[in-house]
């Protein structure tokens, strides 16, 4: 529907309503309307379900074709991240948000910061998704508001090409609202606890889920130690809770991220139910780490399973978890991805204990084999030191090739000593395309970062506390902030504007017309900034 369509359709309803509707400007309802392109969260999520799907698609014919995001830990930071993409590269195609239970916990729960254990409040999760939305939907009314501000200007010039140009602008105008994978952890509890969850966050926004196959009441941050997982049925009973959430709410394209932590758990909550030799139970099962023993052996409250004709007692610990065999890891992260594509999941996640190319795309190999098409979301992890990890990498790959390290310690490669090297040179040109070489080599659709603006709003202030209360004073903030805002073309130097000020002044004068009290007027201090 063009602009000038919009305004002749609401001509025409207000124009029903005779006198009583008189003063009702249809050019400015159809403003209003085109402002607030998605009235429900269900909106974005039918909305930002397609923009995925494409996007698959178009990674299975091209792994260039990648797409990526940041997490973010407020609507503030989600909706500047946007702004950005949107001024430095002109679409927001392929780039969508990260919601991370982890920064939920630490930055959004009531009790204060917690680790990422599932201990915060579960109704935290969708309030943030609808609080992103929000903050992206006011940029699409901001950005709208200054192009109508711009077509009056040019329309009182009487500029007929220009205003031409603005209403095409207008009518093609991209949006900042774009697919959010939100992390609903472990689902917060049984399978009707994550169908509950799940609807809320749906409803919020969210199109696109991420639930991983720790025990929801021991849960752990990905890169921590002490991860407990459940039996394949536990969690793909959580799965198909997740599809029928969708469902019920008519986004029939949203998508089920199944995260498997089996690379670094070593520990199940439950031996699982099997009823035949080589059922999925049973293939669970074969992992556990387990002593042979014989009728006379057995002990007081010992738990015993059969495996082959053999007694088996799995190793049990003081906390009744039990232990799964060494160096089994990947083929379980192999048997969890596989069983989770075919029971309903879309993507994959592979929590991984380091970047590694080969790694990754050698269990993507072997998933591939059973799913041709099956692709992961990658964590690009904070928790990953990358300089050193790569360093390393460059290390073992030349001493491999038979090239001199020998002026290299392996050991303290993240030292600033090696920062000017040839090695630190090539550690970081692979840290610079990984993202690409993973998606090429190793299956990933998605690269995101899990944590990065918690740590730019840590070093950011750091450096500002450090200068402003030392020496520098106010020219800490000025010529640090202001004047870099000023000079990058920073939206955010006219923060009067960004919070809302200019669309609050256009609607008092719909509202009360040559009575309103705008607050925009020639004493408005954001006037200084006019020419930045």
């Amino acid at each position: 529907m063009t602009y000038q369509t919009e305004i002749n359709q609401l001509g025409q309803t207000i124009g029903t309503q005779g006198a009583p509707w008189n003063a009702i400007d249809a050019e400015s309802a159809a403003r209003m309307r085109l402002q607030n392109r998605f009235p429900t969260g269900l909106d974005i999520a039918r909305y930002t379900a397609k923009i995925m799907r494409e996007d698959m698609a178009a990674y299975d014919t091209d792994p260039a074709q990648y797409t990526q995001s940041l997490g973010c830990w407020h609507g503030f930071i989600g909706q500047q991240k946007m702004v950005a993409i949107k001024k430095h590269f002109g679409s927001t195609k392929r780039r969508y948000l990260y919601l991370s239970g982890w920064m939920v916990a630490a930055l959004r729960s009531d009790f204060g910061p917690l680790p990422d254990q599932s201990m915060h409040e579960k109704t935290s999760v969708p309030a943030l998704i609808e609080e992103l939305y929000t903050f992206l939907r006011q940029a699409d009314a901001r950005e709208l508001g200054g192009l109508f501000r711009e077509l009056d200007a040019a329309r009182e010039r009487g500029d007929a090409v220009e205003a031409k140009r603005i209403e095409h602008a207008i009518e093609s105008h991209e949006t900042h609202v774009v697919p959010i994978i939100a992390d609903i952890d472990a689902g917060f509890g049984n399978a009707e606890a994550t169908y509950l969850l799940a609807k809320k966050m749906i409803e919020a926004g969210a199109c696109a889920l991420q639930i991983e196959n720790q025990v929801s009441d021991e849960k752990q941050c990905g890169h921590q130690d002490g991860k407990v997982t459940v039996p394949h049925e536990d969690f793909l009973q959580k799965i198909r809770a997740i599809r029928y959430a969708f469902l019920e709410l008519g986004v029939e394209d949203g998508i089920i991220v199944a995260r498997t932590d089996s690379l670094g758990a070593g520990l199940t909550k439950q031996i699982a139910y099997s009823t035949e030799a080589g059922d999925l139970g049973d293939q669970y099962n074969s992992f556990l780490d387990c002593d042979e023993v014989a009728a006379e052996q057995i002990g007081n409250g010992d738990v015993l399973i059969t495996r082959n004709g053999k007694l088996l007692r799995p190793k049990r610990l003081p906390s009744n978890l039990y232990q799964f065999r060494s160096g089994t890891g990947e083929d379980r992260c192999v048997l969890d991805c596989i069983t989770a594509l075919q029971n309903g999941a879309d993507l994959l996640w592979i929590e991984t204990e380091k970047p590694h190319i080969g790694q990754i795309g050698g269990m993507v190999s072997r998933i591939r084999e059973v799913i041709p098409n099956a692709k992961l979301v990658y964590n690009n992890s904070p928790s990953f030191n990358w300089t050193l990890n790569f360093r390393q990498q460059v290390f073992d790959a030349w001493e491999a090739e038979g090239k001199d390290v020998s002026g290299y310690d392996r050991a303290k490669l993240m030292s600033v000593d090696y920062d000017g090297s040839d090695l630190a040179t090539e550690a970081d040109e692979r840290i610079r395309t990984f993202q690409a070489d993973a998606a090429r080599e190793a299956g990933i659709f998605h690269h995101l970062i899990t944590l990065p603006t918690y740590h730019t709003a840590a070093l950011s202030t750091d450096n500002l506390a450090k200068r402003y209360f030392g020496d520098d004073g106010m020219l800490g903030y000025v010529k640090q902030v202001q004047r870099e805002e000023i000079r990058q073309g920073i939206a955010c130097v006219k923060h009067q504007n960004m919070a809302g000020s200019d669309i609050g002044d256009d609607h008092k004068e719909y509202f009360a017309g040559e009575a309103a009290l705008k607050a925009g007027g020639k004493d408005n201090t954001m006037n200084q900034f006019a020419a930045a």
